[in-house]
């Protein structure tokens, strides 16, 4: 077997700006951590660093994680560089980070590669961040706009071009729009919710948007690109008439679009987020460890928000040595944990994970062990 190997920690600083941990003290929502985290975690005072690298829609969450859990485990420092899902999966699976944040599940070429950094059970993936994807605007005077899935399509694929389009005004008939130009941003980096974004609208918008599903946004469309989710927000922020997608979380006071489902149109909320996941199903064909889920993008359902980003961990089914273990064991079982999530949830605005999806996680957690 060919045993995990991870570059110190300096090394991999240089891939983007590392976010440390608080050396115990005070919580990210601002309440008491004395007892957060289990009984198990706190039996045993563990003491290391712990890597991750990837999805940027983690970020807000992601700070709030590591704050708290510097008051569980103060003598475990854990760094997260939020460069984008593909840069996270791609730095895992080279071996330079102990756990990846990915907005997209491991491909098939990935699983196998995985098996090469953590041995013959490969990498274990689960959800542990569900949030809404935001289709937000930058238009004065404009809180809120509907559009059907084939409409959304149109903008991203630069077919609609001012805000006074009739296909626009066809579906906000109470609403004044200036004739003020759209202009589409999608990300430039491999991003997994550029990945989300483009699956939702291959499922629910078939028939306008034919591009293939990807991280990549496809290069024959147009529109103006910028890197990671604040970049995203930034540019749309800073464009009269600008359209783009990021982690809800992130957008601030930006207006958004309440996106066409069946005979309604919803706004985006983690309760409405949360209910696709619901409705979907875990893939077939992978492995013990991996709860990837195919979502339903095409829902019909009422009160479904189906632009949704499942954020997965990426972690390896075996490390180099027990504290590695411990530390990931502990560091993981508190981001799935009660107060973890509600953490989140506080700080990013995500939707929980659910009771029975806990259960599942933490066996999976729990089959993490030293490589023989």
């Amino acid at each position: 077997m060919k045993l995990t190997r991870f570059a110190p920690a300096a090394a991999v600083a240089a891939v983007g700006a590392l976010t440390l941990s608080a050396c115990g003290g005070g919580s990210a929502t601002g309440e008491s951590q004395e007892n957060t985290g289990g009984e198990e975690q706190q039996q045993e005072e563990l003491s290391g660093t712990l890597t991750g690298i990837g999805a940027s829609s983690q970020k807000a969450a992601m700070d709030a994680w590591i704050a708290d859990f510097g008051s569980v485990q103060p003598n475990v420092q854990v760094q997260y560089s939020p460069d984008g899902s593909g840069a996270g999966r791609e730095q895992f699976l080279a071996g330079n980070a102990q756990f990846a944040g990915s907005d997209a599940a491991l491909d098939e070429e990935e699983l196998e590669t995985a098996k090469d950094v953590c041995g013959p059970d490969g990498a274990f993936e689960y959800p542990v961040y569900i949030s809404p994807i935001a289709v937000a605007f930058n238009l004065e005077g404009v809180d809120s706009v509907n559009m059907s899935p084939e409409l959304i399509a149109k903008v991203f694929k630069g077919e609609v071009t001012t805000w006074n389009d009739q296909a626009i005004a066809d579906e906000n008939p109470d609403v004044e729009l200036p004739d003020t130009p759209i202009t589409p941003v999608h990300r430039s980096d491999e991003s997994g919710t550029t990945e989300n974004f483009v699956d939702y609208l291959s499922q629910a918008a078939g028939d306008v948007w034919d591009a293939e599903v990807s991280g990549d946004w496809p290069s024959d469309y147009g529109g103006e690109a910028s890197q990671g989710t604040d970049g995203v927000v930034q540019t749309v922020s800073d464009t009269d008439g600008a359209i783009g997608y990021a982690d809800a979380s992130a957008v601030g006071e930006l207006g958004t679009v309440a996106v066409g489902v069946g005979e309604e149109y919803v706004e985006y909320s983690p309760e409405a987020a949360a209910a696709v996941v619901d409705a979907s199903e875990v893939a077939e064909g992978r492995g013990e460890g991996d709860l990837a889920f195919d979502l339903a993008r095409d829902t019909t359902e009422s009160g479904t928000y189906p632009i949704v980003l499942v954020s997965y961990h990426l972690v390896c089914s075996t490390y180099g040595d027990q504290n590695t273990v411990d530390m990931v064991k502990a560091w993981q079982n508190f981001v799935i944990s009660e107060e973890g999530q509600q953490s989140a949830a506080e700080s990013a605005g995500s939707a929980p994970i659910s009771e029975d999806l806990r259960g599942q996680i933490t066996e999976i957690i729990d089959m993490i062990q030293v490589a023989e």
